[in-house]
């Protein structure tokens, strides 16, 4: 005999005239209080907001795409989706509401990520300001060949003849 706790959930009522279905959960704990139940019930709900941000990640920002050869790459490239995806959040409130014809209108701060703020970003790049551009260096690369001394042509004598008496 295998022994734990059965929570059934039932809501109310969900969007539109359909019929709401119970959800089983099972837990391995024997004696639990009603604070553990509320929390294993709302943690649950919140089980489907992290399968929606991994669903973004993979299929949207391309976090499974790339053919990674080395931990150490894929951890940089986990780094990169997040970042993009932090942009994204951050973006929301800036994003304008542009929906497909049916879809309704919302709110700033309830458009998503993956599809309203991601099409609203376009519009956004030109109001941000630009990152700076790549640095000069100051110094050539080892091994590099270093510059010539003038940037202009050949120095010639006045005569039209060049000032070296080696140079034909």
């Amino acid at each position: 005999m295998l022994e734990g706790t059965l929570i059934r959930l039932q809501v109310e009522h969900l969007p539109g005239d359909r019929d709401p279905n119970p959800v089983w959960l099972w837990t391995s704990t024997t004696s639990a209080s009603t604070t553990d139940v509320d929390r294993w019930w709302r943690s649950f709900l919140r089980r489907f907001d992290l399968e929606h941000t991994f669903r973004l990640l993979k299929q949207t920002l391309g976090w499974t795409a790339p053919k990674i050869r080395s931990p150490q790459a894929a951890d940089r490239w986990t780094w990169v989706i997040i970042a993009a995806h932090t942009q994204l959040r951050l973006a929301r409130p800036l994003a304008q509401d542009l929906r497909r014809p049916w879809e309704k209108p919302a709110p700033p701060g309830r458009l998503t990520p993956g599809a309203r703020v991601r099409r609203g970003f376009r519009h956004l790049r030109p109001r941000t300001a630009l990152p700076a551009g790549a640095p000069k260096p100051a110094h050539p690369a080892p091994g590099a060949h270093p510059a010539p001394a003038t940037a202009g042509p050949h120095p010639v004598s006045t005569s039209g003849k060049p000032a070296n008496p080696t140079s034909p």
